[in-house]
C-alpha cells in the first residue's frame, strides 16, 4: 500500500494576487502557512502492472471516503470526465500521457480533513496528495517544483478550473513561506525561519473558525480575473494593496512585531472586499465585527471568500472572550498547529 499526504494551508497574507491575469501582468506576492489538516491517498496495485489484465474486470477503483463517491472501470488510457471525481480521473490521464503511456491498474481512496470550497486550499492539496502517491508507487523523478507545477497544471489547464498557483506549492512545500508569482508560470518559494516562540504566539492568538458553508471558489475567482483583465482600477488598486499586505506581514512574523498582525489582516480584509463580488456578506461582516467588538485585532476570510473558514487575530488572551462571542452564529472553532513539513509518502 502506498500512502500520501499533504498539509491545508492558511493564507495569512496576498491572497489573490497569484491569480492570473494579475500575477502574469504586476507580480504577486502571498504569504501562507500548512497547518496540521491533510488531505490523505493510499493506493492499492490490483495486479502486476507489467502484465496485461483483462481489459473487462474492475482495473481501476476510485474511491473519495469523505465526499461518499466512487468510480470503477476496466483498463484506460483515459478516462473521461462526468463531474464524478473529475479532479481524480485528471491525475491518472496525466500520470499515464506523462509518464507510463500504459494503462495501471489500481484502488486509489483519498480524503480530506476539511470540504472543497472552505478555502483552505482542499481541492489542489488532495491533488498534490494524489501525485504523491503515484511517483511513489512508480518511482517518478519529481521534485518539489515538478509536483506542485503538474498540480496546478492539472487543475488550471487539463480541466480548466479558476484559481490561483499558491494552494499547490504551500502543500508540497510545507511550513511558513514568502511565494513570488510572475508570468509564464514562474513561481519562487522562499520558506521563512521564523523563531519558535513567534509560531507558538501566532498558534495560540489565530483563531480558525468554520461558518458550517462551503462555496465555490471559482465564481469569484473569474470575476476576479475579470476585474484585472477589464482594467478595473478599484479591484487592481486592491490587489496591489494586498501584494504589499504580504511584505508587511513576512516582517512582522520574522521580526516578532505580533502585535501589527490583527492591524495588517484588517488592513488586507479591507482591500480584498474590493478584487470582486461575493467575496464577503452581511453575515460574514457581522460575524467579522463581533469579533473585533471581543478582542480580536482583525482577521479575514480564508480562500477566495463567500464561505468556508474565517481567521481572527486575538492577541493578550482576547481569543476565550472572541470563542464566546461568536457561539451564537452556529460555527466551529477548529484546532490546529502550525506544520514544517509539505507532501509526505510512504509504502507499507
Amino acid at each position: 500500500m502506498i500512502h500520501s499526504k499533504a498539509p491545508l494551508r492558511l493564507g495569512l497574507a496576498g491572497g489573490g494576487t497569484d491569480v492570473s491575469p494579475y500575477s502574469d501582468t504586476y507580480g504577486g506576492a502571498i504569504l501562507n502557512a500548512t497547518i496540521s489538516m491533510y488531505a490523505y491517498a493510499v493506493i492499492e496495485p490490483l495486479c502486476d502492472n507489467n502484465a496485461s489484465p483483462d481489459k473487462n474486470m474492475e482495473s481501476i477503483i476510485l474511491n473519495s471516503i469523505d465526499r461518499e463517491e466512487c468510480y470503477c472501470s476496466g483498463l484506460n488510457h483515459f478516462i473521461e470526465y462526468d463531474g464524478n471525481l473529475d479532479l481524480i480521473k485528471a491525475v491518472y490521464n496525466r500520470i499515464v500521457k506523462d509518464f507510463t503511456q500504459k494503462p495501471l491498474s489500481f484502488k486509489l481512496s483519498t480524503y480530506a480533513d476539511a470540504p472543497a470550497g472552505s478555502g483552505l486550499g482542499t481541492s489542489s492539496t488532495l491533488v498534490v496528495a494524489i501525485i504523491g502517491a503515484f511517483a511513489e508507487w512508480l518511482k517518478l523523478p519529481l521534485g518539489e517544483y515538478d509536483i506542485a507545477h503538474l498540480a496546478y497544471e492539472i487543475e488550471r489547464v487539463d480541466l480548466n478550473m479558476a484559481g490561483g498557483k499558491q494552494d499547490q506549492y504551500s502543500a508540497t512545500f510545507g511550513g511558513f513561506n514568502f511565494m513570488e508569482f510572475y508570468d509564464k508560470g514562474k513561481v519562487i518559494v522562499n520558506p521563512l525561519r521564523i523563531k519558535r516562540e513567534y509560531i507558538n504566539e501566532l498558534q495560540f492568538n489565530i483563531l480558525l473558525y468554520y461558518l458550517g458553508t462551503s462555496r465555490l471558489s471559482s465564481g469569484i475567482i473569474k470575476a476576479q480575473a475579470e476585474n484585472v483583465a477589464n482594467k478595473n482600477e478599484k479591484s487592481i488598486e486592491a490587489m496591489h494593496r494586498l501584494k504589499e499586505q504580504s511584505a508587511m506581514m513576512k516582517e512582522a512574523v520574522l521580526k516578532g512585531n505580533l502585535d501589527d498582525i490583527g492591524e495588517i489582516l484588517n488592513f488586507g480584509w479591507k482591500y480584498k472586499k474590493q478584487m470582486a463580488e461575493c467575496i464577503s456578506n452581511p453575515l460574514i461582516d457581522e460575524i467579522y465585527e463581533t469579533a473585533l467588538k471581543n478582542g480580536a485585532t482583525g482577521g479575514k476570510i480564508t480562500g477566495a471568500g463567500g464561505g468556508g473558514f474565517m481567521m481572527f487575530y486575538c492577541p493578550r488572551n482576547t481569543r476565550y472572550n472572541v470563542i464566546k462571542a461568536l457561539q451564537k452564529f452556529g460555527g466551529e472553532f477548529r484546532r490546529y498547529q502550525f506544520t514544517e513539513i509539505g507532501l509526505e509518502t510512504w509504502n507499507v
